[in-house]
C-alpha cells in the first residue's frame, strides 16, 4: 500500500479468535487500545469489557509491528446486527489511509461470516464522515458513550 511519493507501508493482516490469540499479541491489542482511548483521548472507562473472548481480532502490522487494529463482534453481542468496534490506529500511521483500509478489512470479514447482516457501529462523532464514506448511514441521535460524542450508523 502506498503512504505517500516517499514512503511505502506493506500491512499484513491478521484475523483471530481468543483462542488463537497468544499473550504477547494480546498485550499488544491491550496496549495500543489504552495507548489511544484511555491515555491520548483521557477517558477513563473499562476497556475489558467481557466481549473479547466472544469477538474476532483484526490486527493490521507493518514490519511485525501492531499499528492497527479493530474488534468484529458477532450478532447479538452488542446489537442484534454484527458490529465493528475498537477500531484504533496508532497516532504514528494516521492520515495515511491506514483506518480507511482497517475499516474495508473489517467489513470484509463480517460481511463474509454473517453474508445477510447489516453492521452496526457506535461510531465517535467526529469520523461520521469518514464512516459515510465507507457506506455507513447515521442512525438516530448523538449520544455520550465513555464522556465522547457517539452516533449510532449502519451499513
Amino acid at each position: 500500500m502506498a503512504i505517500d511519493s516517499t514512503e511505502k507501508l506493506e500491512l499484513h493482516w491478521k484475523l483471530s479468535d481468543w483462542e488463537q490469540l497468544d499473550t504477547t499479541e494480546l498485550y499488544e491489542i491491550l496496549s495500543l487500545r489504552n495507548q489511544v482511548f484511555v491515555v491520548e483521548q483521557n477517558c477513563v472507562y473499562n476497556d475489558t469489557d467481557g466481549k473479547d473472548p466472544l469477538s474476532l481480532h483484526l490486527c493490521g502490522y507493518a514490519d511485525q509491528k501492531l499499528i492497527c487494529y479493530a474488534r468484529i463482534l458477532p450478532p447479538g453481542l452488542s446489537y442484534s446486527e454484527p458490529s465493528i468496534g475498537r477500531v484504533v490506529c496508532d497516532f504514528g500511521f494516521r492520515k495515511k489511509g491506514i483506518g480507511r483500509a482497517l475499516m474495508l478489512q473489517a467489513i470484509k470479514h463480517s460481511g463474509q461470516l454473517w453474508p445477510q447482516e447489516k453492521i452496526k457501529i457506535s461510531a465517535q462523532s467526529y469520523l461520521i464522515d469518514f464512516y459515510k464514506s465507507m457506506g455507513f448511514n447515521v442512525l438516530g441521535n448523538e449520544y455520550l458513550e465513555d464522556g465522547i460524542p457517539h452516533t449510532a450508523m449502519i451499513l
